[in-house]
């Protein structure tokens, strides 16, 4: 009879402690004095177990580099620097970040959102598995913490800001998946989801997670924020070059144009084609429907003309000779790499080329 009547009351007596402590001092609070979580398994508890740290060679040039914030519009600014750009919207509920660049700059892009808020980082989320998208995920999910409960569920006490990815995003970061230990553990996204749409409702604003398969990889999402009228696109769309479509990771430029199509679907123009639905690229400067338009016009353009080549028997080193990019080169082309003509030209040849 003791032990049924005692162990009642000791758990009343803990939750009414509990409860005292989240009206005293608010769940941020509450979590940041509790011990390091570890987190749960699968989408919603957290990332895998970790394993040895990360090891990489820092990158000087990526440290000196110089990180500057616009304001875009409503409650999001964009953060600019030596990786993908970053996007941050700000309330009285916290911080939301979209994409993290490299972690030698993490610590400034933490000063730059503390200029911008007190409030805590509440939110990381990766548009892609690219390194210069998802480097810092681990610094600046540590310097947040997790909401409470909510529309993504609860997480660990203190175990920093929830990382939010689509699940192929965290198959392409894990080591775990080649049967290795994780050695990015605490960069890995800790709530994923599979494919539509995931949505958060953070700071009165409707955030809507847009998965966009087979783009510039196979695990791409687009972050609406509905309310500011402003969409992170990621790699999808890209000011700086032609895109970067890794045809190798499931990439595909036939879901690059689906993709850039669903921007314009949703971007209103003001006056003029200036402002309204602004734009923020995975790189490059701030945009709005009329720079969409014209780069979805010159990669359909582009991909039409490569087609053609393909119906007529070309082989990719005529493709290239016959210059499909020719007059686009001059604006879009990058030096080198995947963004450059050659690069460009290829991608778009072997997802053309692909067995259907």
């Amino acid at each position: 009879m003791t032990t049924r009547t005692t162990m009642p009351r000791i758990l009343l007596a803990v939750c009414a402690v509990v409860a005292a402590a989240l009206m005293m001092f608010g769940p941020a609070d509450v979590a940041h004095a509790q011990g390091k979580g570890k987190g749960g398994g699968g989408k919603q508890g957290g990332a895998p177990a970790p394993g040895p740290a990360a090891t990489r060679t820092p990158n000087p040039a990526w440290a000196n580099a110089e990180v500057h914030t616009l304001k875009v519009q409503g409650n999001v600014y964009m953060i600019v620097g030596p990786g993908g750009n970053t996007t941050v919207q700000i309330g009285d509920s916290g911080a939301l970040v979209v994409d993290t660049q490299y972690e030698e700059v993490s610590d400034k892009i933490v000063a730059e959102i503390r200029k911008l808020t007190n409030k805590p980082i509440r939110y990381v989320v990766n548009t892609s598995a690219d390194m210069d998208h998802t480097d810092g995920n681990a610094k600046i999910s540590r310097a947040g913490a997790p909401v409470i409960g909510g529309n993504l569920g609860a997480v660990a006490f203190d175990n920093g800001a929830t990382i939010v990815a689509h699940e192929n995003v965290l198959r392409a970061m894990s080591e775990a998946a080649e049967g290795k230990a994780d050695t990015n553990a605490d960069k890995l996204p800790t709530t994923t989801f599979f494919q539509g749409q995931k949505e958060i409702f953070f700071n009165e604003e409707p955030v809507i997670i847009m998965f966009e398969p087979a783009a510039h990889t196979n695990g791409d999402s687009m972050v609406f924020l509905r309310r500011s009228d402003v969409i992170a696109t990621g790699d999808i769309f890209n000011m700086n070059s032609y895109p970067v479509i890794e045809v190798e990771k499931g990439g595909n430029i036939q879901g690059v144009i689906k993709a850039l199509n669903v921007v314009l679907d949703i971007t209103i123009p003001k006056h003029e084609q200036e402002g309204g639905t602004y734009v923020i690229p995975g790189h490059g400067r701030l945009t709005d429907e009329h720079d969409v338009l014209e780069y979805r016009d010159m990669v359909t353009i582009v991909r039409d003309r490569v087609q053609n080549l393909i119906k007529q028997g070309k082989t990719l080193a005529q493709v290239k000779e016959a210059k499909p990019t020719f007059e686009y080169d001059g604006r879009w082309a990058a030096a080198s790499g995947p963004g450059s003509t050659d690069g460009f030209v290829e991608a778009v040849f072997k997802s053309l080329s692909a067995k259907k």
